[in-house]
């Protein structure tokens, strides 16, 4: 039985984890983040967004990878 005392922080059911991959360089033609696709804007709010604006954030990012050519992180492709 978990408690609050022992319980990941930010591991809540309206947690929502940030798509950063580390590979934080900024695309001058597109304004967006070459790593995981967000404005800068949106990766500076990101710690304050609540759940439903950040998923919000991550619907938008599918549509940003392909205009890019981008690779989603975790695909078949990112291994290449």
């Amino acid at each position: 039985m978990g408690t609050a005392a022992n319980r990941k922080p930010g591991a809540g059911a309206d947690h929502v984890p940030s798509p950063c991959i580390s590979v934080c360089t900024m695309d001058a033609a597109s304004g967006v983040c070459v790593g995981c696709c967000r404005t800068l804007d949106e990766i500076a709010a990101w710690s304050v967004l609540d759940a439903d604006a950040k998923r919000a954030v991550l619907a938008a990012l599918p549509a940003r990878r392909a205009r890019l050519g981008a690779v989603a992180p975790g695909s078949a492709d990112a291994d290449r």
